[in-house]
């Protein structure tokens, strides 16, 4: 699949019937990705065409007709990615974002612990594999919310960020997550944020061997959970933050099976995350 830095096709299942609608990016995404900054547009400007008022990133939101994927239209560089997650929930990111977002520094508490979920999710993982897995958890962070950690017999981390792992938890390179055969690889909470996840699931699946189990995880967004079925939902989507990709459980199976997986089971779960009631799609696929 195309990588293009102005998505033309689905970045699920790969068809090019898109439905369009114009949204702004929000201040703090764009300050740090692109540099821009909201501007007030005056007469003093004296331009003839522009009307006054204040002027924001423009961008679009593309929804899938095929699958139903909704996402945003900018595909961001290996470079502003590191651009909007570096130091991610530092000192200097929640103060930034702080600025541009008033209150949202009262929320970084509730992700500091282990997410209770966690264990709702390892009661339905267990059963399905075998007792003290080795589990490699891509894109866990420090390896605190990875199922299973201290029930394993090695935990992994595969990370872009510089976030210590936990006790217990060893951070791995690409080359030596080709040197192991993990019973599950976990992926969660990831898939909404990067700009093209057939690529990044297609590089994991190069990682699973013939009984390797992968979860997958991702928010059930709320626009897409209150409407059910919609293909009309760009329309409604007016901004974008971090999560760039909201998901279908359709549009999962596609993207699953577009990378070369078979979806074994499916699951939603209900969440409370602290601050906010939510809900989950998760996934377990293999290889085809």
């Amino acid at each position: 699949m195309a990588q293009d830095r102005i998505a033309r096709q689905c970045i699920c299942c790969t068809s090019a019937e898109l439905d369009r609608s114009p949204a702004v990016l929000m201040p703090f995404v764009a300050k740090r990705v692109f540099g821009h900054e909201p501007v007030q547009i005056t007469e003093e400007w004296g331009l003839r065409d522009l009307q006054s008022g204040m002027a924001y990133t423009l961008c679009a939101s593309l929804q899938c007709q095929r699958c139903g994927a909704l996402f945003l239209d900018y595909r961001f560089s290996d470079a502003e990615m590191m651009s909007l997650y570096q130091g991610y929930r530092d000192e200097r990111y929640n103060r930034e974002r702080q600025r541009f977002e008033p209150g949202y520094a009262a929320t970084v508490e509730h992700y500091e612990g282990r997410a209770g979920y966690i264990a709702d999710v390892e009661r339905w993982l267990e059963p399905r594999l075998p007792a003290n897995p080795a589990v490699l958890d891509w894109g866990g962070d420090s390896g605190i919310n990875t199922p299973l950690l201290g029930r394993s017999r090695l935990t992994h981390v595969y990370d872009i960020s510089t976030v210590a792992p936990l006790p217990g938890v060893e951070a791995v390179d690409l080359e030596t997550i080709k040197r192991h055969d993990y019973d599950l690889i976990t992926c969660s909470q990831v898939l909404e944020h990067v700009p093209y996840p057939l690529a990044l699931l297609a590089q994991i699946a190069e990682s699973l061997h013939a009984d390797t189990l992968l979860y997958l995880e991702v928010p059930h967004e709320a626009l897409i959970r209150n409407n059910p079925g919609s293909k009309q939902l760009a329309g409604l989507k007016r901004h974008w933050h971090e999560h760039i990709n909201f998901y279908t459980e359709q549009s999962l199976r596609e993207l699953v099976s577009q990378a070369g997986l078979q979806v074994q089971e499916f699951m939603h779960l209900d969440v409370d995350l602290g601050w906010r009631n939510g809900t989950l799609l998760g996934l377990l696929a293999k290889r085809a």
